[in-house]
């Protein structure tokens, strides 16, 4: 599958159906060739990838993440065949383990050792593929992966892996681990504004939920940040590398960084100076490659 150079991401909880049609429009004109979408709060996984899909026609639409504890394997690959055939191909299951408060607090579900629970997770994906017809020739799923570990394990069974608030650096680290198999995709947060305070307040505002979570913070460790980074809402140099900010020019330097580290695709996440929800079309209008 050609994921394509450049893609999107953004949070869609607060957008309603207007909102959603534009984002999947807009952002097929400006010529992403993929947008990703989390399951969060809000909207179920494939019934919002359909109305995405439904609302655009050559857009590649990828679940970025769709939670593995939200529904059992079977009906992961019903709804991945289902979204592929009535879209000729455009969908991308991408799957993952979430965090603990989402699965054991929200969901009621013990959050199981990530890796071991992933693979039996693909392992009873595969059984259902075969008792219900045959799995594709190319099964179109990714999985979050940041440690070494669940990106081996993304190359071995998926067609990559989807690390994300990460730093150029993690391409490197993700292709270490999972040799020459698999793409990897690779998110990053934008912010188009050359004023340091209003793009440092941005990110700590987009960045505020995450820093709490083991999963993401291990990671920056991992790639070079420490405890001291977490203190009194993260610092100026982990807000500066989880968001990007300053001119387009700037941004679009930055952002070939990944490249030069191995990344297959960039899923760009433009998050607005004001700091309010929603993407920031100038930011995309600008970056459009």
């Amino acid at each position: 599958m050609n994921l394509g150079k450049y893609g999107v991401f953004t949070f869609t909880d607060m957008l309603g159906a207007p909102e959603l049609s534009e984002l999947a429009k807009r952002v097929e004109d400006l010529g992403y060739s993929t947008l990703w979408y989390p399951e969060a709060f809000n909207y179920e996984a494939f019934g919002l990838g359909n109305y995405l899909l439904s609302e655009s026609s050559s857009l590649v639409v990828a679940s970025g993440i769709a939670n593995m504890y939200a529904r059992d394997p079977a009906a992961s690959v019903m709804g991945c065949n289902t979204l592929n055939a009535l879209s000729g191909g455009r969908f991308i299951l991408g799957l993952g383990v979430s965090h603990a408060p989402l699965v054991s607090d929200m969901r009621g579900h013990e959050y199981k050792k990530p890796v071991a629970t992933m693979r039996k997770y693909l392992d009873d994906m595969d059984q259902a593929w075969e008792a219900l017809g045959g799995a594709p020739a190319e099964k179109q799923v990714m999985l979050a992966a940041l440690g070494p570990n669940m990106s081996a394990l993304a190359a071995e069974r998926t067609l990559g892996a989807f690390p994300y608030n990460i730093t150029p650096e993690q391409a490197q680290l993700s292709r270490k681990a999972m040799g020459d198999r698999g793409a990897i995709v690779c998110e990053q947060k934008v912010c188009l504004s050359t004023n340091a305070e209003e793009a440092r307040a941005a990110a700590r505002a987009a960045l505020g939920p995450y820093l709490p979570l083991p999963n993401y913070y291990k990671n920056w460790f991992r790639l070079g940040f420490d405890e001291t980074d977490l203190e009194n809402g993260g610092s100026d140099r982990l807000m500066d590398a989880m968001v990007i900010w300053g001119s387009s020019e700037e941004i679009d330097e930055k952002l070939n960084g990944y490249f030069d580290n191995g990344a297959d695709q960039v899923v760009i996440q433009p998050i607005r100076p004001d700091g309010q929800p929603g993407p920031d079309w100038a930011a995309l209008e600008a970056l459009a490659k």
